[in-house]
């Protein structure tokens, strides 16, 4: 059975109209991914990727220190408390307890110690006393060599949050990137970090677009190739034009200034995380019914 709840969440994947959604959903029996490829398939929706569902509020935060560096991503139920000092304190202290760490995972995290015993005694604690859920969802922690810089960005006071590492180059160029890692959302650092799952799709998916534009299949097989290497020009940061010089690609700005890009991270406040449904479906439902 085709619900509310599947018809928004599809629509605010693709973009795709309702009765689109709810057609591509029927043809593969309310499978999303392949909701998602059906929709992309018959031109419906230009979508590269899915976009993720921002979800879930809290905070992301960044710091590096000397060689080492530490991006993470604390959440709560509401923004209210996101922006609450009290959170924030304790997004601080998290973070500088990871940043001094080793550690790798969030389990190996929550039993780190601090001022009021473990990393999980204080989330806990603090869930208690804000009265909100709270949890520790993701960190990355990066070593740099002594000739690479960090660069770093933290957007709209913690909803989103980038980490660059570049070798050589400056801090400034650094700091450049991560601004642009922010802003542009690449998948990946460059194409050879690109899955094989994830090309073989996309040649599917292009093909079968082809076709569906009219385009024989000699034809169709043909164009892959192309409309890969967009599919690589938006997805990956070393070949995204960068946002303070269309002329150029960020590849091409790093090496400019005498850099090469090493790696990257870039974490948005609740991505491929449920939100709360309100009363959506019903909402959706009547529509539906009244077409």
């Amino acid at each position: 059975m085709i619900t509310g709840p599947m018809i928004k969440e599809l629509r605010e994947v693709t973009g795709a109209g309702m009765l689109d959604c709810k057609k591509a959903l029927e043809a593969v029996s309310g499978d999303m991914e392949k909701a998602i490829d059906w929709l992309r398939e018959k031109g419906i929706t230009k979508a590269a990727k899915k976009a993720e569902r921002i979800a879930s509020e809290g905070l992301t935060n960044v710091l590096c220190k000397g060689n080492e560096a530490v991006i993470l991503e604390v959440n709560s139920e509401t923004d209210f408390v996101a922006k609450n000092e009290e959170f924030k304190d304790l997004i601080n202290i998290i973070t500088e307890i990871l940043l001094n760490s080793n550690v790798k995972t969030v389990e190996e995290a929550l039993k780190l110690n601090s001022d009021e015993g473990t990393l999980e005694e204080l989330i806990i604690n603090k869930t208690a006393k804000i009265g909100e859920k709270l949890s520790l969802r993701r960190f990355v922690r990066l070593t740099k060599d002594d000739n690479d810089v960090f660069g770093s960005y933290i957007h709209m006071g913690g909803k989103i949050s980038s980490l660059v590492i570049i070798n050589g180059g400056t801090e400034e160029v650094a700091k450049d990137v991560a601004m642009h890692i922010a802003a542009m959302r690449p998948s990946y650092l460059n194409r050879d970090e690109v899955p094989n799952d994830v090309i073989e799709k996309e040649k599917v998916i292009i093909k079968e677009q082809a076709i569906n534009e009219g385009k024989p299949a000699d034809i169709a097989e043909k164009m892959v190739m192309g409309r890969l290497n967009k599919y690589y020009k938006e997805n990956c940061l070393e070949e995204q034009i960068f946002i303070k010089d269309d002329k150029i690609n960020v590849g091409a700005y790093v090496k400019n200034n005498e850099g090469i890009l090493k790696s990257m991270v870039r974490f948005e406040v609740g991505e491929g995380l449920e939100k709360r449904n309100d009363d959506f479906a019903a909402e959706v439902m009547d529509q539906i019914n009244n077409i």
